[in-house]
C-alpha cells in the first residue's frame, strides 16, 4: 500500500521481474462448490471481532497489503519463525496487530470447511470486511489463493516501500507489483483508518535534513500540533492518520494531503505527479464520489500480485505454521 508505514529498500530489479500481477486461477465465488457459506463465516467473525475492536480495521488492512507486497499475496506474514527470521518479526511489520483474528477466522472455517479455504483468501477477505466495517463500500473479493510456505524476514526490506519514498520510488514500486499509478493513489486513501507510530514520521518533524529542522513541505502548525504528541526518539505513541475520523472509512485523509498534514513523506509525495494530485483532488471536491469503487478494483489488482494458484502451494490447517 503506498506508503505502507515501514522501512525498506527500493525494489531491485530481479524483483521488479517476479512481483508482476497475474491473478491467474482467481474468481469471485471460487468457494462456492467447496464451502459455499466461506464469506460468511468470515463474516460472522469479523462483526464479533470489530464489536469488540473496530481499532483492529486498520491493521488488519494494512496486514494483506503487507502480504502481497512481499513474494505476492500467499499468506507468508503469517509464518511464525523460531528463530525471529520471518516477514512478521521484520521492523515494517512489528507494529501489525490482529494475527490472533486471523487464527479465529481460520478455526472457524477449519470447523466448517477442512482444508479448503487458504489463509491468503482469508487475509483478502478480512480486508475487505475491515474495509465495510468502517464505512467503506463493499467490494466483491477474487479467491482462489494457495498458501506459501517461506517467509523471510529480509525479503520486506526489498520489496515493502518505506514511508520516506518519494513519487519515483512509489510508482516504481508499484509498477513492480503490475500495479498502476492510480492504484497507487487509491490504496494510499487506505490510511484514512489507523493510526502511526511517531517513529514512522518523526524525521519530518525534528531531523529533516539532518539540521534539527522539520520538513518545509509540511503545514508548520501541524508540525507544532505533532510535536506535542510525539517528542524525540518516541518509539511508542501512536498518532491516528486522520485525526477524528481514524475509525471511518473516508476521503478525509486525501484532504489533509491537499493541505499537507499527511503523516507520511510518502503520502505528501503524491502531490508531486499530475495524475495522483488531480485524483486525490478531485476526491476531495467531490465528496469521494468514485474512490469506494476504486479502491474495490485497486484492491482487486493487489489481490492478484504473484499468487499461488491449482496445485501449487498448499491449504495451511493453521496459519502460523506450515503443514
Amino acid at each position: 500500500m503506498a506508503a505502507m508505514a515501514t522501512v525498506a529498500k527500493v525494489v531491485c530489479c530481479f524483483v521488479l521481474v517476479l512481483g508482476v500481477a497475474n491473478g491467474q486461477g482467481l474468481k469471485v465465488g471460487f468457494y462456492q462448490n467447496t464451502c459455499p457459506n466461506a464469506e460468511a463465516i468470515v463474516n460472522d467473525v469479523m462483526r464479533t471481532v470489530f464489536k469488540e475492536a473496530l481499532s483492529l480495521a486498520g491493521p488488519l488492512l494494512r496486514m494483506h497489503f503487507h502480504d502481497c507486497f512481499v513474494r505476492g499475496c500467499e499468506a507468508s506474514i503469517l509464518l511464525n519463525s523460531s528463530t525471529n527470521t520471518a516477514e512478521k518479526d521484520s521492523p515494517p511489520n512489528l507494529s501489525l496487530r490482529g494475527y490472533q483474528v486471523i487464527d479465529r477466522v481460520k478455526a472457524a472455517l477449519e470447523k466448517k470447511c477442512p482444508g479448503i479455504v487458504s489463509c491468503a483468501d482469508i487475509l483478502a477477505i478480512v480486508a475487505r470486511d475491515a474495509v465495510v466495517a468502517t464505512g467503506g463500500k463493499f467490494y466483491n473479493v477474487e479467491t482462489g489463493r494457495r498458501d506459501g510456505n517461506v517467509s523471510s524476514l529480509t525479503e520486506t526490506l526489498t520489496n515493502l516501500l518505506p514511508p520516506t519514498a518519494n513519487i519515483t520510488t512509489l510508482i516504481a514500486g508499484f509498477n513492480a507489483k503490475g500495479l498502476s499509478v492510480k492504484d497507487l493513489v487509491v490504496l494510499s486513501g487506505g490510511h484514512t483508518i489507523g493510526t502511526s507510530h511517531c517513529s514512522s514520521f518523526s524525521n519530518r518533524l525534528y531531523n529533516f535534513t539532518g539540521k534539527n529542522d522539520a520538513d518545509p513541505s509540511m503545514d508548520p502548525n501541524y508540525v507544532k500540533v505533532l510535536k506535542k504528541r510525539c517528542k524525540i526518539n518516541d518509539q511508542t505513541t501512536l498518532v491516528e492518520m486522520d485525526p477524528g475520523s481514524f475509525k471511518t472509512f473516508d476521503i478525509k485523509y486525501f484532504t489533509l494531503i491537499t493541505k499537507r498534514r499527511a503523516l507520511f513523506t510518502s503520502d505528501e509525495a503524491l502531490l508531486n505527479n499530475s495524475v495522483t494530485k488531480a485524483y486525490l483532488t478531485a476526491q476531495s471536491k467531490n465528496g469521494g464520489s468514485t474512490f469506494g469503487d476504486d479502491f474495490g478494483v485497486s484492491m482487486m489488482n493487489m489481490g492478484r500480485i504473484s499468487v499461488i494458484t491449482g496445485s501449487a502451494g498448499h491449504i495451511r490447517k493453521f496459519c502460523y505454521k506450515n503443514n
